[in-house]
């Protein structure tokens, strides 16, 4: 989303030159993976963050983020679904692990993390939606920290007084500017927040969009160093799998989108602790959802289920 944003200030030229500073991997499944490459629309795309850099091969990688981009057909508005990281699935066989039932977030630990960990998440998510894709991202969250810095920082909306279990940061209520470390901070904290992980969800798919937004309102045009640094820092924050699409195509495509045309989607579901073990389960409103995401029908999934979906 980020790099649409950046295509609006005309980057057709500059693609070819800072491609190679985006690593490119096969992140999809091939039964995850649409058959076409066309960018006609409806898109689907996997977005998937982690704290760690991608190929980082330490123990016990789990995604912190896990977003369905879909754009529907004109490409002129999106939607990010959010997974619940603690949605129990089937995670099939794969990496080497036997296969069974888990929280959807440990997928990615369990295929090796890297390029295999996403193709098992993707597999995960296509056993259980059905919803195939035209590309695939891996977002080190944490390495965009220096892209929100480039940026000048984003304006954030904080709902509820929360405080960070991580730097005792207290954050209060009210929009507000926000530097890469503040943002980043503020979009993994849930046990504060009234609604928990879901809370969590919006304010990651908040952040999303106020790059999208910021990097529309920077004119980095008349700063070529600015430009050249903040293409570096996301191609440094970036894997990607575009599915045979030239990069520069699907700048292109997708440089319609603005934050205001952007909604976030939470997936119809509920706790429920089993055998002591917290969990997120789906409820009969998810598949409805799900039949959208893989048709043309979101825009009217969405305005007949307001609950789930929010404005950035």
């Amino acid at each position: 989303m980020l790099l649409a944003g950046l295509a609006v200030v005309g980057l057709r030229v500059l693609t070819a030159r800072y491609e190679r500073t985006i690593t490119r991997e096969q992140l999809l499944d091939p039964t995850a993976r649409a058959g076409r490459t066309d960018l006609d629309g409806p898109l689907n795309y996997l977005l998937v963050g982690s704290d760690r850099r991608p190929g980082d091969t330490g123990p016990q990688q789990r995604t912190d983020t896990i977003l369905i981009v879909h754009v529907p057909a004109g490409l002129r508005e999106g939607y990010l679904v959010s997974v619940p990281r603690d949605l129990l699935v089937t995670i099939p066989p794969g990496g080497g692990y036997p296969g069974g039932e888990d929280k959807i977030n440990t997928a990615y630990e369990y295929g090796g993390g890297g390029q295999a960990g996403a193709r098992l998440l993707s597999a995960t998510l296509t056993k259980l939606t059905g919803i195939r894709f035209d590309g695939a991202a891996l977002v080190d969250f944490a390495g965009l920290r220096s892209v929100i810095d480039l940026l000048g920082g984003v304006n954030m909306c904080v709902r509820t007084e929360v405080r960070s279990i991580h730097t005792n940061r207290v954050f209060h209520p009210g929009c507000q500017q926000m530097n890469g470390a503040q943002a980043l901070d503020f979009v993994r904290q849930r046990y504060d927040l009234p609604g928990g992980d879901y809370d969590r969800q919006t304010n990651q798919q908040q952040l999303l969009g106020a790059m999208l937004e910021r990097a529309g309102q920077t004119d980095l045009r008349s700063n070529p160093v600015q430009l050249h640094r903040l293409i570096r820092a996301v191609g440094g924050s970036l894997t990607l799998d575009t599915n045979g699409v030239p990069v520069e195509d699907l700048l292109l495509a997708l440089r319609g989108l603005s934050k205001d045309a952007l909604r976030g989607v939470q997936v119809p579901s509920y706790p429920q602790t089993i055998d002591q073990v917290s969990y997120v389960v789906l409820d009969n409103g998810s598949d409805g959802l799900f039949e959208a995401v893989r048709g043309s029908r979101m825009p009217q999934w969405a305005g007949a289920h307001q609950r789930w979906v929010t404005r950035l």
